[in-house]
């Protein structure tokens, strides 16, 4: 196993990501416990000694899976993560309260790692509001012990980031992105990383995989990879680039059967860092991907100048290309909550004004009206 240090801690490269424990019947809530605590177990043997819950995984029943298996191995060989549920909007004043029953749920005393869960544009304004007491309560844990780590967690853009970085960046210890060679560039995250470098912030990477979507490639791109490195794995590329990136230090996945263990940890037991020919590989094949159903805006703003409504069509553009790519999602939804009622895709008029001026011949009427269905049907 391949470690990294992280101030005075040696953290496994590869971190098991409890969101998707293997379960019974389909039923996402029912945790198949006996199944989990054997892919837990085998990952222990073999050096993995991180585990990253939270709240609302399994519909709340992650952590008190986790608890049961990790009670059995000593306090000391393992490092736990949880995070403040943020997403939901409605948890924003229950801080001390979810805190204090997350403990009882993973039956441990303190948590290693703690996390301020998925800033977004969606909840960014209430994690800045003290009136919440979140980071307050969150960092008097931490003085007493009950938190080692506090970090942070983002689905966000750039700026929200930013806006939270202003405010608690002195404070945040580490902080975890979706990170992969698809979202390199598609999602910022290159950008999302250096934001992080420069406030001196270790960084912990989530979706490696990208939710399953680079675990199996089209076959001229498995082949491309495979001339490459005829011995490894599709989805081995995807935790290689990573591995490759100096900034990371624990990279989450997400397992939900003994063969992804297992595979994992092959994975992770040598650095077989990618060269350039082969990181260039993997971003052109990321390119290709994206680009099958990608509209070629280069946010010239041209468009932008000509809306009557004044609405930002570049940025709509790119989530649009997120939603359509991935085939529904939360990202985009969850960006859209932000806006203005006015400012929304369906605020369109179908004026067409925007499309004398693109250069590149989008045609932008048509992607809104596109948008707003697809919006519907989440």
């Amino acid at each position: 196993m391949i470690y990294k240090q992280f101030k005075d801690k040696k953290l496994s490269a590869l971190a098991f990501g409890c969101m998707r424990l293997p379960i019974k019947n389909g039923v996402y809530a029912d945790i198949d416990e006996q199944m989990a605590a054997e892919m837990i177990d085998y990952a222990m043997k073999n050096g993995v000694n991180y585990y990253d819950t939270a709240w609302g995984y399994h519909d709340g029943n992650s952590e008190i899976a986790m608890g049961k298996i990790l009670s059995k191995y000593p306090r000391e060989s393992f490092y736990l993560a949880s995070k403040f549920p943020g997403y939901d909007l409605s948890n924003m004043d229950k801080v001390e309260e979810i805190f204090e029953r997350q403990l009882e749920k993973c039956q441990v005393k303190y948590f290693d790692f703690y996390l301020i869960h998925n800033v977004c544009e969606m909840n960014i304004d209430h994690y800045l509001d003290e009136k919440y007491g979140i980071f307050d309560y969150l960092l008097k844990q931490k003085q007493n012990g009950r938190i080692k780590h506090l970090g942070f967690s983002a689905h966000g853009e750039i700026g929200v980031i930013q806006r939270f970085l202003e405010k608690y960046g002195q404070y945040m210890e580490f902080g975890q992105l979706q990170i992969n060679y698809l979202d390199w560039e598609f999602q910022k995250a290159k950008e999302k990383t250096q934001l992080l470098t420069n406030w001196n912030i270790p960084v912990w990477v989530m979706e490696p995989l990208r939710g399953g979507k680079l675990a199996s490639l089209a076959s001229e791109d498995e082949a491309k990879l495979k001339a490459l490195r005829p011995d490894e794995s599709i989805p081995a590329w995807a935790f290689k680039f990573l591995q490759s990136l100096p900034e990371v230090t624990t990279i989450l996945s997400g397992m939900s059967d003994m063969k992804q263990v297992e595979e994992n940890i092959k994975t992770f037991a040598e650095d077989k860092m990618l060269c350039e020919k082969e990181m260039q590989t993997l971003m052109n094949i990321a390119e290709c991907m994206t680009g099958k159903t990608k509209l070629p805006c280069t946010a010239c703003r041209y468009c932008t100048s000509h809306c009557p409504l004044g609405l930002d069509i570049p940025e709509l553009i790119r989530l649009y290309n997120e939603h359509r790519f991935t085939e529904g999602g939360f990202i985009a939804p969850m960006v859209l909550s932000s806006y203005e009622k006015e400012k929304l895709p369906n605020a369109c008029i179908g004026c067409r004004s925007c499309e004398k001026v693109c250069p590149q011949n989008i045609k932008i009427a048509e992607m809104m009206s596109d948008f707003s269905v697809r919006l519907k049907e989440v």
